[in-house]
């Protein structure tokens, strides 16, 4: 079986053979690549990583490590031998773990001249637009003095109504956070496959052009026992970085000396994601990647080409229907027939706009408004992810 042509974009794209010079890098390694089949920290690994990145600053680059792993770390000294449902139990793990990893983590960079500075986020920092521009300065600033930023979210705290989720949404966030040049997800598999590897006909895909072109690849959701990701997860992630200007690879963890190691990234090994949209202003990412949206409106086809297409504000004529109880200022999504088009900040209230739908079903004079309901300059696409 041939790799479809599904991957590859016609003309001059490939796959570039080298890093970006003076790149900005998030590495996001999962729990089951930093973790022995007991549970416990595989310390080899947090070595052989501290020392490619050590690598990687010594030729110019800004690392960002997402570190997955504080719960299985925490599983051992707890008695627990395989990963709870519980949410407490979840929490208390985390609470445990995360200092045994962060604590690794600083050991071995520090004989590495590096600097490990731990930071610990909840949807919370990032829902909040002044928390989200704290958020992104800070990163700034320990980049600009030469650390090595160590990043997970803070699962002691979390809760299942209101979390960031798995690490690999969060390291295409970060990606946003810091306008990262590129976004590596290390996993146990070596990168995506056309069917789950190891099934008859299963080919590697190494090359992404647009992973809206991936609708007939065959992506498990299912992730590790210590994991919370599966590849569906990670082309995700992948889809979303690549939407801001942030290329990505997703490779197996076990290749990472090579990939990072040299000069050159081995063109069979992982599998590369190249941008489709260009950086775009931190209100704008905020907006579609991290803000918590107070509601929705439903938009006829017409309204939704406006939107995506000819890339206009939205109005009221093209708002058929609202869910939510939000005010002005608010930011909703914008639904259309085939699903989430969009984010951004509302004009109106949820009442204003039901003011609006029911006159228009009663068929009585509309209130007269002509402010549009979400304007171009506070609207945020969102990418379709697979």
């Amino acid at each position: 079986m041939t790799v479809p042509a599904v991957p590859t974009m016609p003309g001059s794209a490939r796959r570039p053979d080298a890093l970006p010079e003076r790149a900005r890098i998030v590495l996001k390694i999962g729990s089951s690549s930093l973790t022995r089949p007991d549970g416990g920290l595989d310390l080899n690994r947090i070595d052989v990583i501290s020392a490619l990145v050590a690598g990687l600053r010594g030729r110019g680059h800004d690392v960002v490590l997402v570190a997955s792993g504080a719960v299985a770390a925490g599983l051992p000294t707890l008695g627990m031998v395989q990963r709870p449902a519980e949410l407490r139990l979840l929490q208390a793990a985390a609470s445990v773990g995360q200092s045994r990893i962060m604590g690794r983590w600083e050991a071995s960079m520090s004989v590495r001249g590096l600097v490990a500075a731990q930071v610990l986020l909840t949807a919370h920092d990032v829902a909040v637009r002044d928390h989200y521009r704290t958020v992104r300065e800070t990163f700034d600033a320990l980049l600009s003095m030469g650390a090595v930023p160590v990043v997970n979210e803070n699962d002691a705290v979390a809760n299942t109504e209101f979390n960031l989720g798995d690490n690999d949404y969060l390291a295409a966030l970060v990606s946003h956070l810091v306008t990262a040049d590129l976004l590596i997800l290390f996993t146990d598999v070596d990168g995506l496959w056309t069917a789950r590897p190891g099934s008859a006909g299963a080919e590697p895909i190494r090359l992404v052009t647009d992973p809206a072109h991936l609708a007939s690849v065959d992506v498990t959701g299912r992730g590790s026992s210590l994991g919370t990701g599966g590849m569906r997860t990670k082309v995700q992630a992948a889809t979303l970085a690549c939407s801001s200007g942030t290329a990505t690879i997703i490779a197996s963890a076990a290749d990472a000396v090579e990939i990072l190691g040299g000069a050159q990234v081995p063109q069979d090994k992982g599998t590369w994601f190249l941008p489709t949209g260009p950086h775009r202003p931190s209100r704008r990412l905020w907006m579609a990647h991290a803000s918590l949206p107070q509601g929705r409106v439903l938009v006829d086809d017409g309204a939704a080409q406006a939107v995506t297409v000819g890339k206009k504000s939205l109005l009221l004529p093209g708002v058929i229907g609202v869910d939510g109880d939000f005010e002005s200022g608010s930011v909703i999504e914008i639904v259309g027939a085939t699903g989430l088009l969009a984010r951004g900040i509302c004009r109106y209230s949820a009442a204003d706009l039901r003011e609006v739908l029911e006159a228009r079903r009663d068929g009585t004079p509309a209130p007269d408004h002509v402010t549009p309901v979400i304007h171009r300059d506070d609207l945020a696409e969102l990418p379709r992810t697979a």
